[in-house]
């Protein structure tokens, strides 16, 4: 299969604009995140109610209470939720159908690189939607304990611009026209890394409790499923995304957290210098 230098060229340019240093903000923005959320949680504690106090007998406070009673996982996953709800109701509006196909489809075609992030929190169909958050949200409690709410997210938004980059090669090398979206790819990283970490957790699928399987072979069973699909031309899935996905999040639970993430010292200290020195001026 010939590829051709323009198509090339475009997935180059597009995707190591993007793809590299989206990640690395992901992951600089994350870190840096932490560092204020711990910084102000003595702030926090004392100033809380001082302002903005919500009346507990209302409606407010009863949402209040529901969020209070969330895990840090689901407090992830709300947010990213609301926002591909979001996304999903935009495209019921035929004013805002150019835009979301420029903005919010992955394409190789397109010289603009930000679909390749914001595709990640975009569905078309309903079910697409609803299966992809199901899942996130029966991952992301394990998966924020686990990396801390700030990692979490730049796995996530990382996993997502991968995820769009191994699709984008893939259609490129192998001439397969298309545009993709969905947080699959998101998701996959994630699944990557947990299926990982804990390889002997117990799963089952929701219309099939009653049989199990180890994450180790959940994970190793959906990318041999993949696999397939890349290599046989199915297109019902952007099977190139997940592998993309979930490769990234193996890579993560085996070198980056390791070497990238808990060596992240040297950039809160600069960090610290720049909001120091900010705040003198």
């Amino acid at each position: 299969m010939f590829i051709s230098n323009l198509e090339l060229s475009s997935l180059q340019g597009c995707g190591s604009t993007l793809a590299s240093p989206s990640c690395s903000a992901s992951m600089v923005g994350a870190a840096i995140w932490e560092y204020e959320r711990i910084r102000s949680q003595t702030y926090k504690i004392i100033q809380r109610y001082r302002q903005f106090r919500i009346n507990r007998t209302g409606w407010r406070g009863e949402i209040e209470t529901w969020w209070r009673n969330l895990t840090e996982g689901q407090k992830m996953f709300v947010p990213i939720c609301f926002i591909n709800v979001v996304t999903f109701l935009a495209w019921r509006v035929p004013a805002f159908q150019k835009t979301m196909v420029r903005y919010f489809c992955a394409n190789p075609a397109n010289a603009t690189c930000w679909p390749m992030l914001l595709s990640t929190f975009s569905h078309y169909s309903i079910f697409h939607l609803a299966a992809n958050m199901y899942v996130l949200h029966s991952f992301s409690t394990i998966a924020v304990t686990t990396l801390g709410k700030e990692q979490f997210l730049a796995l996530y938004l990382s996993s997502g611009v991968i995820a769009s980059f191994a699709s984008h090669a893939y259609k490129i090398m192998f001439g397969v026209p298309g545009l993709s979206l969905g947080a699959s790819g998101a998701i996959m990283g994630v699944l990557g890394f947990i299926c990982t970490q804990y390889p002997d957790i117990r799963l089952s699928i929701i219309f099939l409790p009653m049989f199990t399987f180890t994450a180790g072979m959940a994970i190793k069973g959906i990318m041999a499923m993949d696999v397939v699909g890349c290599t046989l031309g199915w297109k019902y899935f952007d099977h190139a995304a997940h592998l993309g996905g979930a490769l990234f999040g193996i890579f993560w639970q085996i070198w980056g957290n390791a070497n990238i993430w808990q060596k992240r010292e040297p950039l809160l200290t600069l960090w610290h210098r720049f909001r120091e020195y900010s705040r003198s001026q």
